[in-house]
């Protein structure tokens, strides 16, 4: 646990050293600005909800989350840092955790600095506070399995490029699987448990639960797996390719 807890301070730290961090968190509170009250047509819709806000949330995190993703370990294992970082008296798993904590704190903190959008919710109209919470709560376990799975491709690659984008590609896999169109080009074919299975597996199916302000031990237990297994496999993955 120690060794967790000092990775994830060192690593933490280090986001604030370079401009990465400062430069994602503008984008990212610049993006949910656009998203909320100019697509979203804020002031147009009349109603004082973050609806829009966290509805573009998904896609929001398909591109930044994997951007910051992709450093975890590509960085590392590019460097030869990694070599130096197994030296140390801490476990594999005690690395995984402490680099995947440090990155969904980060994310955590640039979600909270999105604070002024709920205060314009409050002052204009009377929103239910309630909703807004678990729709938080949900877009951040949203970003810890989007950020689990980019750890595990991190992992897999020396180059950030690649990690970056199989990330993408994979998340983007994981939150169309409960898109209607993509349920659709099953429905003529497969057995209803099939369609049953392939939205299950996604993550807007489960946002879209936590995000309506109904927390499911179902839909909790779908982000937790999701996010164990994936640094699971990051640990596989980094105990096979310690050698390269």
């Amino acid at each position: 646990m120690m060794g967790t807890q000092i990775i994830m301070r060192r690593e933490l730290a280090s986001y604030f050293t370079t401009p990465l961090a400062y430069i994602f968190i503008v984008i990212f509170l610049m993006m949910s600005g656009v998203f909320t009250f100019y697509l979203g047509r804020f002031f147009e819709r009349g109603q004082a909800d973050l609806i829009s806000f966290f509805n573009f949330i998904p896609w929001l995190y398909l591109i930044l989350v994997p951007a910051i993703a992709m450093r975890l370990w590509s960085e590392e294992r590019k460097s030869g840092t990694i070599e130096l970082l197994m030296t140390l008296p801490i476990t594999v798993v005690q690395a995984v955790l402490g680099k995947f904590l440090a990155a969904w704190l980060f994310i955590g903190v640039a979600l909270m600095l999105t604070f002024p959008v709920w205060v314009t919710v409050n002052y204009l109209g009377e929103p239910d506070n309630g909703v807004i919470l678990a729709s938080y709560l949900g877009s951040w376990l949203m970003a810890g399995g989007f950020l689990a799975i980019g750890s595990c491709v991190s992992a897999a690659t020396k180059s950030q490029v690649v990690a970056f984008i199989l990330t993408l590609v994979i998340c983007f896999v994981f939150v169309a699987a409960g898109f209607p169109m993509v349920l659709d080009a099953f429905t003529e074919w497969a057995p209803l448990w099939l369609i049953d299975g392939i939205s299950s597996l996604s993550f807007l199916t489960h946002f879209d639960a936590v995000s309506r302000g109904v927390i499911d031990l179902r839909d909790l237990l779908y982000f937790l797996i999701m996010t164990v297994c994936w640094l699971t496999a990051t640990t596989i993955v980094i105990n096979i390719k310690k050698a390269d």
